[in-house]
């Protein structure tokens, strides 16, 4: 036991050494990273591609699209005409420093103002691995339970944004929203949540707010 916690000790320190060279590149860039996350189903690429139609037009954005398999998340974003990468993990099932730090390569970095990250959908690995990112943001969807914070709260600590997706289903589920906030305020009491809907637009402006003041401030530490 003691030799795979040191083995797992070393992998996540050489991690946040590249993290953190990327994170000081970030910022000689002076692009805000944010790092989305979530299980898989969430609504991650649906939230981006609302976000991008709002933020796209006023500022310059490029995302990283992180997935076991396939690009077809990246095709999705790739409509919007922005600069964008694909990661395929190949069975891995969080993004690493490492991983970034080549992907980026292909970024126009100082042209940015936001680079977001599309993280593999996991609630467990991705909240271990810094990416140099400035703000991480938990989405959590009403098709889950409501302990969920309760379940994962590594990730819900890590973050400073909770995105409480789906809610035009709610009519329709025995999810009680009240009791997903307070869960997750009870792991995280600094969270900033914010109710959504794809499909109705609730919440993503209030969210894009949030976002490009952020963007101004940069005072969202992971």
């Amino acid at each position: 036991m003691n030799e795979i916690i040191t083995v797992e000790q070393k992998v996540l320190k050489k991690n946040d050494e590249i993290a953190a060279e990327l994170k000081a590149r970030f910022d000689n860039a002076g692009v805000f990273v944010v790092n989305l996350m979530s299980s898989p189903g969430s609504g991650k690429t649906s939230i981006l591609e609302r976000t991008l139609k709002i933020v796209s037009p006023a500022l310059s954005v490029g995302v990283v699209e992180g997935d076991i398999q396939t690009n077809l998340d990246a095709e999705r974003i790739a409509q919007y005409n922005i600069p964008v990468t694909q990661i395929i993990t190949n069975g891995t099932c969080h993004l690493e420093a490492k991983m970034i730090d080549e992907a980026i390569n292909k970024m126009p970095l100082k042209d940015l103002d936001i680079l977001f990250i599309e993280n593999v959908g996991n609630l467990v690995c991705p909240s271990s691995y810094y990416l140099g990112e400035h703000a991480r943001v938990v989405i959590m969807s009403t098709t889950e339970g409501e302990d969920k914070p309760l379940k994962y709260p590594a990730m819900f600590l890590k973050s400073c944004v909770l995105l409480l997706n789906k809610i035009d289903l709610l009519p329709y589920l025995k999810f009680n929203i009240e009791t997903a906030k307070k869960f997750a305020l009870r792991i995280n009491p600094d969270l900033k949540i914010f109710e959504t809907s794809c499909y109705t637009n609730h919440g993503i402006l209030e969210w894009c707010e949030w976002l490009t003041n952020e963007l101004k401030l940069k005072r969202c530490k992971p």
